[in-house]
């Protein structure tokens, strides 16, 4: 029945999102999402030629996503995470207020650069290092995971909602920075702040050595990295991402695609890694990890089927009219609950095609939503996820009750705070 295909749909969807944050077993998300997306194929929901445009506009930013891996597990073996836990270490000597900030500073610099992904998997286990037997531990934990949602804001590369609208974006690479260089700005503070004020004090066991985890972490990072890492190896893939960097600015002066501009750099540091041998081959195809960008793609076509059968519609009538401050925060506070009901991605896959290519302000503004907003709870993330697996691990985990604490506390103002600071950037009409 027809009128039955758009409460199908969302409890497809709603099913998969379940079963993607249980993730019994510790099966990949794609288990989940590709029988979801054939499902809604085979009963008509969407058509196989609507299934393959959607996996058409997504094939840039899988790629971009892939090779954003890469990089960040090359910086991983090259050392550059060990250099990071040894200017922790020294801050920490210094006092709190030096350790939460130089751990706010390389949560921020690692999400805009390396993706949230690499702050919640990678850094995470340095921070917990960094911080065992403190007193003060849960404020730079939670610091690391709110911080690389609600700053990742930065780059494109920082977030893979950032991707998915930048193909609808009309800014390039520096415009996309410029434009949201002080809502990054003003979230970081807010959060930084909330968690120095509301991150709580407590007595640390400090009787066993961190947990490292098996080797081969989520989207096939380590969770532990090389105890040994060369400075030189470390130098070099720095100075490797600054000059990606720039790539990625002058290509989009040019007009070039960044996800060819990603891919050729992972190829070329790959390929230095290999010969350096920080990287095996086999940590490179983990790095790629075909099983979640499977879930990526099939994630899409899920979505795409309520997408279609009405609820884009809906929420195009139910958009504010206007670019004014109001509508900005009406669709930035909107996005945020989104996200945290059906986690951040399949929010922004619903509202971007509601928005459209011609509210570029409101674009941006749903995207503060869906990267600010989940700070509200452990599931509005895929990164909280698995910010949780790792501190989970390593016996590091916050109270629940001192997370929802500082994320609620801290979510509404740094929303609201970034949405004025993005409406004072926009150009005046």
């Amino acid at each position: 029945m027809p009128d039955l295909a758009l409460p199908g749909s969302l409890v497809v969807l709603g099913a998969v999102l379940v079963a993607v944050v249980r993730s019994p077993g510790g099966r990949t998300e794609a288990t989940w999402s590709v029988p979801a997306a054939a499902l809604v194929v085979a009963l008509g929901w969407v058509t196989p030629r609507e299934a393959a445009s959607t996996l058409g506009r997504l094939a840039p930013t899988l790629a971009f996503l892939a090779a954003t891996f890469v990089l960040a597990r090359l910086a991983d073996g090259a050392g550059l995470f060990q250099l990071v836990a040894e200017r922790l270490a020294r801050a920490g000597r210094r006092g709190p207020e030096f350790l939460l900030g130089a751990v706010a500073v390389a949560a921020v610099a690692v999400t805009s650069v390396l993706s949230l992904d690499a702050t919640a998997v990678l850094l995470t286990p340095v921070v917990v290092a960094a911080t065992r037997g403190r007193a003060d531990r849960d404020r730079s934990v939670l610091a690391t995971v709110l911080l690389a949602n609600g700053a990742s804001l930065l780059l494109p590369i920082a977030n893979l909602t950032n991707l998915l609208a930048f193909e609808q974006l009309d800014l390039g690479f520096t415009g996309f920075a410029a434009r949201m260089a002080l809502p990054t700005a003003v979230a970081a503070t807010v959060i930084t702040l909330g968690c120095r004020l509301l991150g709580g004090e407590r007595p640390v066991a400090d009787g066993a050595p961190a947990a490292t985890g098996p080797a081969g972490g989520p989207h096939g990072f380590p969770v532990a990295a090389d105890p040994t890492p060369s400075t030189a190896d470390a130098g070099w893939v720095a100075g490797g991402l600054a000059v990606l960097l720039v790539a990625f600015a002058a290509a989009g002066a040019a007009g070039v695609e960044p996800a060819a501009v990603a891919v050729v750099g992972a190829v070329v540091l790959g390929a230095v890694g290999l010969v350096r041998r920080t990287v095996s081959p086999a940590e490179v195809g983990r790095a790629l990890d075909p099983g979640f960008l499977a879930f990526v793609g099939a994630l899409g076509i899920v979505v795409a089927a309520p997408a279609g059968l009405g609820l884009t519609h809906r929420v195009a009538e139910r958009l504010p009219a206007g670019d004014g401050l109001a509508a900005l925060l009406v669709v930035a506070f909107g996005a945020a609950v989104l996200a945290n009901l059906v986690t951040n991605l399949p929010a922004l896959l619903v509202l971007l095609p509601a928005i459209g290519p011609h509210r570029p302000a409101l674009v941006l503004a749903a995207l503060l939503g869906v990267n600010i907003g989940p700070n509200l709870t452990v599931t509005g993330s895929l990164a909280t996820l698995l910010w949780r697996r790792v501190v989970r691990a390593e016996g590091a985990e916050p109270a629940r009750h001192r997370f929802a604490l500082v994320g609620w506390a801290t979510t509404p103002v740094a929303l609201a705070g970034a949405t004025v600071a993005l409406w004072a950037t926009l150009p005046a009409r």
